[in-house]
């Protein structure tokens, strides 16, 4: 099957998601258009993940699983890795625990047939809970396209369903690593698109989304104090991008707080912002003390050690 005459890449980072893929795997078979190919990124599974992935690929689904494993490093190595091995014009991130709605790949693609540009980056589109409600607001209907930083400006809210030209997201340098930690927001790449391109808008659910108890949205607070490095390069790549004081600012105070917490002493002359991040310090502090203490809280209520 040549992969190169399908328009999207439907990809999923996997890991010991053996229990939950099947709701994705089996939304991909009900969709009304086969104009996607499916690549299972495993991220260092010891489940079942491989034997299920691979009884499907005997399967006539109608449409091609390409399936890759890694070792494990997080969801945004599970992304450079996708980005390395697809070939498709756009394609569209679905979680292991997630899956698209029937007739996601055909809105998707008559979207882009129908506004296919070398100014869009790709499309924004909506998730939905299991409920059918709408994740946060709908998108804007007096409008055409927007950045994902704008939509947020102008008061949107929750999650929304991004699909990327694959062009432009190997345009810009992989998400990097850092030693010991497995965490690097998925908004590097996006801040960075924003900068040159809009997405279409397409106010349409195509992904229905159910927030796990071990997903990273829910531990985020964990996070903050396991990846530090990774939360810190993201901040300074914010700094460098956006143009409004407020949010410059409060990126300094993030940076600051994830610099304690990685026990960097050199943050101050490492941030591009150097007199606000000096005057970030005292809400830094305060930020990390919450940190800490949600954390503590959240691994008491779930039963969690604190080693």
């Amino acid at each position: 099957m040549n992969t190169k005459n399908k328009t999207l890449t439907v990809f999923t980072p996997a890991y010991n998601r053996d229990y939950s893929i099947h709701l994705c795997y089996e939304s991909l078979v009900r969709q009304t258009s086969k104009d996607f190919v499916w690549l299972v990124v495993d991220d260092g599974s010891t489940d079942n993940t491989a034997q299920l992935i691979k009884e499907w690929q005997k399967k006539d689904n109608g449409f091609e699983i390409k399936y890759v494993y890694k070792e494990n490093g997080g969801m945004h190595t599970a992304h450079n890795c996708a980005y390395e091995n697809m070939d498709t014009e756009l394609s569209v991130c679905i979680d292991s625990d997630d899956y698209m709605t029937d007739d996601a790949v055909e809105k998707i693609v008559a979207c882009w047939e129908k506004h296919r540009d070398e100014k869009y980056a790709g499309i924004i589109a909506l998730d939905i809970l299991e409920n059918g409600k709408v994740i946060g607001t709908e998108l804007e209907t007096d409008r055409i396209d927007t950045t994902l930083g704008g939509f947020y400006q102008r008061g949107g809210k929750g999650d929304k369903k991004l699909i990327y030209r694959n062009d432009v997201m190997n345009k810009y340098p992989p998400y990097p690593t850092f030693e010991g930690e497995k965490y690097v927001s998925l908004a590097y790449k996006y801040e960075k698109a924003d900068k040159e391109y809009t997405l279409v808008i397409l106010n349409e659910p195509v992904c229905v989304v159910e927030y796990q108890q071990d997903g990273s949205s829910t531990n985020m607070f964990r996070q903050y104090l396991r990846n530090p490095k990774g939360f810190a390069f993201v901040r300074k790549e914010s700094m460098k991008e956006s143009n409004d004081v407020k949010d410059v600012f409060r990126n300094c105070i993030h940076y600051v707080s994830s610099s304690i917490i990685s026990r960097n002493s050199r943050f101050i002359q490492e941030s591009p912002k150097k007199l606000m991040t000096v005057l970030a310090i005292p809400f830094g502090v305060a930020l990390t003390v919450y940190i800490k203490s949600k954390s503590k809280d959240y691994m008491k209520v779930e039963g969690f050690s604190e080693k």
